[in-house]
């Protein structure tokens, strides 16, 4: 599966501060460990099933189901980098749509960073990237690019301005589980 590099088919960053210091975040084993019911409480009605897994070789990965506009997203995130305040996700994502079923390459990146009065700003980036295949589904079915690329970043925005606030709250609930309350 080829990769269109220089070009963005989608790209949203939205932030959400929580009140937790950055020492008691852990996004990777939020991530890792993160029930499928709080998942689909992240964003309601939108995701629909997520489970961990690994790639042949041992990498982790975070399978996600969930609608983004009219499509049926199926995103295989295999972790590039995973830490405890930093994650890039990578994922060849399966689209379904009304006119079948084609493939994007999304690149999730949950970021937190302290903010100056002890609080943690929680920042999730998505970036979509065309694929041959994809690049291939516009073509046969007589779809201009930039209007897929306008359509997935009206949907893709949206998806992620509502779950980036319920993603951080969720992240800050598991760090007061994990290292108890703010001191």
């Amino acid at each position: 599966m080829a990769i269109i590099p220089d070009r963005i088919l989608s790209q949203s960053a939205y932030s959400h501060e929580v009140d937790v210091p950055i020492e008691k975040i852990d996004i990777a084993n939020w991530l890792f460990t993160l029930p499928e019911a709080e998942y689909l409480r992240c964003c309601s009605p939108d995701h629909i099933a997520a489970g961990v897994t690994t790639t042949d070789d041992g990498r982790r990965m975070s399978i996600n189901v969930e609608m983004i506009g009219t499509g049926l997203v199926v995103q295989h995130y295999v972790a590039e980098e995973a830490g405890k305040t930093y994650c890039r996700m990578n994922s060849i994502s399966d689209v379904f749509t009304a006119n079948g079923r084609t493939q994007v390459n999304v690149v999730w990146e949950l970021i937190a960073e302290a903010t100056e009065d002890g609080r943690t700003r929680y920042t999730n980036r998505v970036t979509a990237r065309p694929t041959d295949a994809f690049m291939g589904f516009l073509a046969q079915h007589g779809i201009t690019y930039e209007d897929a690329a306008a359509a997935r970043q009206a949907a893709g925005g949206d998806h992620n301005r509502r779950e980036t606030p319920l993603f951080a709250e969720s992240i800050a609930r598991h760090a007061l589980r994990t290292h108890g309350a703010v001191s």
